[in-house]
């Protein structure tokens, strides 16, 4: 006989982490956490500064576009978290909320509730700001379960240069992009804790795993929601060889990503009719919106090498890797407690205003200096030190899709994201480049250059849409394949519930119906929160 839950979450990601925490605080709910991945216990998921180390490990999906026919046929690495946390788990730790005017579109597109006055109580309502003295408080919590945090353990002077040049060339400096405006450059705000990661399983469900009514359940691989007429009803799983049926009684939220959350709808004849025929999988529903509208930021790095070793490369080496974690188990400081970015700038590209449509993410290390290199893996990086500056598409106008590569649940969909689809979108990224090498040339960052390691030509156009077809790369921010709306294409209403199926919901970045102006773990949570708090008033 199947078990029965009150709620069934699916993925304990971002999102499903912060829906089992709210959802199991009254203890007359029952609930049910499946996650396909296993336990964060890989004990660099832990520590800032062995992010990279994450990447093409157990605990990555490890997804990959189709060849993208505008960057050379390049095939693009997609990381995916797949481990309590989710991509909170691998992520570079950045919080960042977005611009004001991001959720105010989305509020005109018809989903009401959604403008910015409408969600900035809940992304304070998570939020524990450590430096809460140092930011705008009538932006931020002070009391939620998310530490943010300021770096306060290592920071290399490259940052204080970068900030500087981006001043003189009319970005102001911002102590706190994530109060009363974004507009302008400062030091990276991260999800980090006592120079710990503070992901969504550490911040919001182990704290709370002792709860009679909540049960997670790891290497749970959702194979379809269970459908009676028009009603979502329960859903297969299988852990190991075995299947296992789960019934629902309120509500069943999917919070599997912008990948996966569409594959799971599709594998449960919610879809396209032509598309689920395809694989024989009868439509019992047809929401032709599922997987469309794929969006997600692009950049790409121009790198400089140092004349002083004050950055993070230098400590690849495996004797300075033993020196740092000395440094980071011993006296909690160093290089280990932080992540790969220090510094954000937001800014209007043509700087004619103080809206925000592109972004520099920094960072002190040196990626690399020669094409072909891997970006995933760490040991393909220089030992010398330097820094790296990312020319970041805010707005991508490209469009893409995810669709099934079979009726098998244990294969994973087809990504076409079609980047750069759009020229405007290689315009923006060359016109961001421009403006590096421009911020690379100024003194305040020049005295620390040793070499850049490009062709004298380097700030042609020419030779930076080759630079940029050669090492472009996902931030991987993918959105938008559920899309929130009350259009034909939209795939959940305003409260996120599924199109004309009840008790169904999608709680995750694949609601966005636009991506947001950064990088999207922030607004995730405040999607679940919000979430939560819609299903609790049902």
């Amino acid at each position: 006989m199947s078990q029965s839950y009150d709620y069934i979450i699916i993925g304990a990601g971002s999102a499903g982490c912060l829906l089992a925490n709210r959802l199991s605080k009254n203890p007359r709910n029952s609930v049910l956490l499946l996650e396909a991945g296993g336990p964060d216990s890989n004990m660099n998921i832990h520590i800032p500064g062995a992010y990279l180390k994450i990447h093409k490990s157990k605990q990555d999906w490890g997804f990959w576009t189709e060849k993208q026919k505008n960057v050379l046929n390049r095939k693009i690495y997609l990381p995916r978290g797949k481990t309590l946390g989710g991509s909170s788990s691998t992520n570079a730790m950045a919080y960042v909320r977005g611009n004001a005017e991001d959720y105010n579109t989305w509020a005109e597109l018809g989903n009401y509730g959604w403008g910015y006055k409408d969600v900035l109580p809940f992304f304070k309502k998570s939020e524990n700001h450590a430096q809460i003295d140092k930011v705008d408080s009538d932006y931020h919590g002070s009391s939620g379960e998310l530490s943010v945090s300021l770096p306060t353990k290592f920071k290399t002077p490259y940052v204080d240069g970068f900030i500087k040049a981006c001043k003189k060339y009319g970005i102001p400096e911002n102590d706190d992009y994530n109060g009363f405006t974004q507009n302008g450059v400062g030091v990276a705000q991260s999800t980090i804790k006592d120079g710990k990661r503070h992901s969504s399983a550490s911040a919001f469900l182990k704290p709370v795993l002792n709860r009679p009514n909540l049960k997670a359940i790891t290497h749970a691989k959702v194979c379809k929601i269970i459908l009676k007429g028009k009603e979502a009803i329960g859903l297969e799983y299988l852990k190991g060889s075995n299947k296992f049926q789960v019934n629902v009684e309120k509500e069943i939220i999917i919070s599997a990503g912008a990948f996966q959350s569409p594959q799971i709808l599709m594998l449960s004849g919610i879809g396209d009719f032509s598309e689920l025929k395809k694989y024989g999988i009868d439509c019992l529903h047809e929401l032709k919106g599922v997987g469309k509208n794929l969006q997600d930021h692009l950049f790409y790095p121009i790198c400089a090498k140092s004349k002083t070793q004050e950055g993070i490369n230098h400590y690849i080496s495996p004797l300075n890797q033993l020196k740092a974690a000395w440094n980071y188990f011993v006296n909690k400081k160093g290089v280990f407690c932080v992540g790969p970015l220090e510094g954000m700038a937001f800014f209007d590209l043509t700087q004619s205003s103080e809206k925000v449509n592109f972004q520099l993410h920094f960072s002190p290390i040196c990626i690399d200096d020669k094409y072909g290199y891997d970006a995933y893996d760490l040991y393909d990086f220089p030992k010398k030190d330097g820094f790296t500056i990312l020319p970041t598409l805010l707005h991508p106008k490209s469009r893409g899709t995810v669709s099934l590569a079979s009726s098998n649940p244990k294969n994973a969909p087809i990504i076409q994201p079609n980047f750069l689809q759009e020229k405007d979108d290689l315009d923006q990224l060359v016109s961001g480049g421009k403006l590096v090498f421009k911020l690379m040339n100024d003194e305040a960052l020049k005295k620390y250059k040793l070499r850049d390691g490009l062709p004298i030509n380097r700030d042609s156009e020419n030779f930076l849409i080759d630079h940029i077809k050669k090492t472009l790369e996902t931030v991987y921010h993918p959105v938008g394949t559920c899309k929130m709306g009350i259009d034909n294409m939209a795939v959940v209403d305003p409260l996120l519930k599924v199109h004309g199926i009840s008790k169904l919901r999608v709680v995750d970045a694949s609601i966005m119906p636009k991506i947001v102006s950064g990088n999207t773990n922030a607004p995730v949570y405040m999607i679940a929160e919000k979430a939560a708090e819609m299903i609790l008033n049902n």
